[in-house]
């Protein structure tokens, strides 16, 4: 099919059964577990009458009936069908819905701006798109979508696109399984410097992600989950597998406010908790909230980002379980999780925030490489390089670019770190992050984020003269008591004056990373106004 010859002509066999494949994991989960129960906190857009109480096997459901309705409106096998829409639930439904007929979802997050939405389409291959009223009116209101769309469907009554409803009551076709080496889903990187690369996944390459993150969730299956993430990762879906294998309650959460995520786990006390590390700073709210909240949680999830010391010491401290843990996964969209660590009680007390674990034993090995590509001494600083069975088969549309992130099997994550005698891996910052006067940002951040309670966020990077410039938020936006900030600051590299901003105006992906490089942007335009 299309996508093959991207995937590379050597790729090899795969055995029967190593397969990871989205639309059916919730019949199987429904046929399995039966009646386990799903709470959302906002009904779903293409359900709205299902409320917010649900069931494993209502929505495999209504899986079932989406892919009956997007069969019957034309999506047939191997076509891309971008999903675009106001963030909820029901983007994972129409996901699995899009898989269950064997066509290709492309997950495009709703905090896209509507140009580069553009063009993340144009890279397609004529594209289905499913959005809504919302995006069609705001910010794909001056995009030109002729060209580059084969047909808009809505979620919603937008104008300009035919609505799913048109559809209701289509029998449930029979269901489609690709070849496992084939795309079979398209999600985008972070975007944190520039536009978004496609990257394309598929079955098999998915299964190498599951299986080793199955073994992880081992002890804790069946413990209700809370999960507050970016529907549109493949993170995702992998934790969404694993917590589906185990008949795991669910509880989905779009508004990450304490104000609403407080009542909502005080009512359902999960065992398990993932969000990502800049919504734990948020949460750490909860730690003493009425009701306690956190009071059951067994394990906290934290990827996307390194999470600092002092929200890791204040979540397991929030727990009234025995031994609660806190379960690091370091790696990208482009590999999944290449490397992790647990931290207890005991253990974050002394944590190193730039710890970020050891490869994942029979999936993935983690190096340091200099620029030549050769392995460098143990404490040495290098390139953080990858080899994982999980690696993605392309960047869609930028075929060369992915090869120039490749070095053999190695993939070259971007990061500078180094790895200690035993094999764990210290990230030391991103290679466009770096400051020449500044060994560590992380590192810095870290420290300034432990003495100082009352920050929220902060982000060290290059101002216009390549200085590092301190950019802070405070909670409750009060103002950053100057005293406190020089006395932190006392033992650390000269650096600028902080700049205090709203932490809503922080530049962010859609799994809350920074965006670094446009803080920079901002920074710089706003020197030379």
């Amino acid at each position: 099919m299309r996508h093959q010859q991207q995937a590379g002509p050597s790729a090899p066999p795969v055995p029967a059964g190593r397969a990871f494949y989205l639309g059916s994991m919730l019949r199987e989960a429904a046929d399995r577990h039966g009646q386990v129960f799903v709470t959302l906190d906002r009904p779903l857009d293409v359900a709205p009458a299902a409320g917010t109480d649900l069931t494993y096997a209502t929505l495999a459901d209504l899986v079932d009936e989406l892919s009956g309705r997007l069969w019957d409106a034309g999506v047939r096998p191997s076509e891309e069908v971008a999903v675009h829409k106001t963030d909820n639930v029901d983007i994972v439904l129409l996901t699995c819905a899009i898989s269950r007929i064997g066509a290709v979802p492309v997950l495009l997050s709703p905090g896209l701006a509507g140009p580069v939405v553009g063009q993340l389409l144009e890279r397609l291959h004529q594209p289905w798109l499913i959005t809504d009223r919302a995006k069609l009116d705001g910010p794909l209101g001056d995009i030109d979508l002729t060209g580059a769309v084969r047909h808009t469907l809505s979620v919603d009554d937008a104008p300009g696109a035919e609505p799913l409803d048109k559809y209701a009551g289509a029998a449930t076709p029979t269901a489609v399984r690709l070849h496992p080496r084939e795309p079979s889903l398209i999600t985008h990187s972070s975007g944190t410097t520039g536009v978004p690369k496609l990257a394309v996944h598929c079955p098999n390459t998915m299964w190498n992600r599951l299986v080793p993150q199955k073994a992880m969730g081992w002890p804790t299956r069946g413990e209700t989950a809370a999960l507050h993430m970016s529907f549109v990762h493949s993170r995702f879906y992998h934790l969404l597998g694993v917590l589906l294998h185990f008949g795991s309650p669910l509880v989905l959460i779009l508004d990450p406010e304490p104000a609403n995520v407080g009542p909502l786990l005080a009512r359902h006390r999960p065992g398990i908790v993932e969000t990502h590390p800049n919504t734990f700073v948020l949460w750490e709210e909860l730690a003493d909230a009425p009701g306690a909240p956190l009071s059951r949680v067994r394990s906290y999830g934290s990827t996307f980002d390194a999470i600092h010391p002092r929200t890791v010491r204040r979540l397991l401290d929030a727990s009234h379980r025995r031994s609660p843990w806190l379960i690091q996964l370091y790696g990208q969209s482009e590999t999944g999780p290449v490397a992790f660590q647990w931290f207890t009680r005991r253990s974050a007390a002394r944590a190193d925030g730039r710890r970020v674990g050891i490869g994942i034993p029979g999936f993935t090995r983690v190096r340091v490489a200099d620029e030549r590509g050769r392995r460098v001494a143990p404490g040495t600083p290098g390139r953080i390089e990858a080899r994982t069975r999980g690696r993605i088969l392309t960047y869609l549309g930028a075929r060369e670019r992915y090869l120039r992130q490749l070095d053999g099997d190695w993939w070259q994550m971007g990061d500078m770190g180094y790895q200690s005698r035993w094999g764990a891996l210290h990230l030391i910052d991103r290679e466009i992050d770096q400051i020449d006067s500044v060994h560590s940002n992380l590192e810095v951040e870290d420290t300034l984020m432990s003495r100082l309670e009352e920050l929220r966020e902060v982000v060290i990077v290059p101002g216009a003269d390549r200085e590092p410039v301190p950019v802070v938020c405070v909670r409750g936006e009060r103002p950053l008591d100057p005293r406190r900030w020089q006395e932190a600051t006392a033992d650390l590299p000269a650096m600028a004056e902080p700049r205090q901003w709203r932490f809503e105006d922080l530049p962010m992906t859609s799994t809350w990373k920074v965006k670094r490089v446009e803080i920079t942007r901002m920074l710089t335009e706003g020197a030379r106004t």
